[in-house]
């Protein structure tokens, strides 16, 4: 990394900032230090993320020259033969209506489905006030 900090070279510039900068005057001069530290590494990153696309864009097209001389290769040590023509061409899918005899599509409706509304919710004062008294659980009885 280019800002690379050790932990102590951080506690020296600590040190170093407490001597120079008065206590008062102290959370500014940090606050702004990690402004500017965020901001270089932001760049820092920017930087990494672009050069790191550049090389991932050069090597696909490494990658896509090797292959178009592999298969360049391929073609010409193995010339296609009518032969292969013939089991490459497409197979015709036979269509069901005319195996069927019936040429003419039928066409369906589609089901209409209904929504049952949602129920309205009680509101909660009134719900509370409609609930049956909680009862009292039965004392246990002692066995003789």
């Amino acid at each position: 990394m280019i800002l690379d900090v050790a932990p102590t070279e951080l506690l020296v510039l600590g040190v170093v900032a407490l001597l120079v900068i008065p206590p008062k005057d102290l959370p500014k001069a940090m606050r702004l230090a990690g402004q500017w530290i965020g901001r270089a590494r932001g760049m820092a990153r920017q930087f990494r993320s672009g050069f790191d696309d550049m090389i991932r864009e050069s090597e696909f097209q490494e990658m896509e020259k090797k292959w178009k001389a592999e298969n360049e290769r391929i073609m010409r040590d193995f010339p296609p033969t009518a032969d292969q023509a013939a089991l490459m061409a497409p197979v015709p899918q036979d269509d069901p209506a005319e195996l069927a005899g019936d040429s003419s599509a039928v066409m369906v409706e589609q089901p209409k489905v209904a929504i049952a509304p949602k129920p309205k919710p009680k509101p909660r004062a009134k719900a509370a006030a409609t609930r049956p008294a909680a009862k009292k659980p039965a004392a246990k009885r002692a066995k003789p």
